[in-house]
């Protein structure tokens, strides 16, 4: 369940980030003095703002649920992942316990004692 959410959660960043960068700033009024003709667009003479603004704000929600459902489900998971660093313990208890192959051979797992050190 956590891949399809990771998905979504991935493709609402992206669609935030192009909705962001389409926006115009708070200053972009002043080019339309110039011969902007806002009449011609596509969101009609009132602009884009209310529609992208709505859209934005829909989508950062959808952001933020996904983000707290993601959160919930690592706070689940209790245990270790089957790949990656093991845990210092079981490698030592690992050395420390002799095979049977090991002492047929006449291997010592134990781990070696430095020269100069206390034990």
């Amino acid at each position: 369940m956590q891949v399809p959410i990771l998905l979504i959660h991935v493709t609402l960043a992206i669609a935030l980030v192009v909705l962001v960068l389409l926006q115009q700033g708070k200053g972009a009024e002043a080019g339309a003095a110039f011969g902007g003709g806002a009449s011609q667009t596509v969101f009609g003479s009132r602009g884009s703002g209310g529609f992208l603004a709505k859209f934005t704000a829909f989508l950062a929600a959808a952001f933020f649920a996904t983000s707290l459902t993601l959160a919930w489900y690592a706070s689940q998971a209790r245990q270790a992942p089957e790949a990656g660093i093991p845990d210092s313990r079981l490698i030592e208890q690992q050395r420390s316990v002799p095979t049977l192959d090991d002492s047929a051979r006449g291997v010592d797992n134990a781990a070696p004692v430095l020269e100069g050190s206390d034990e």
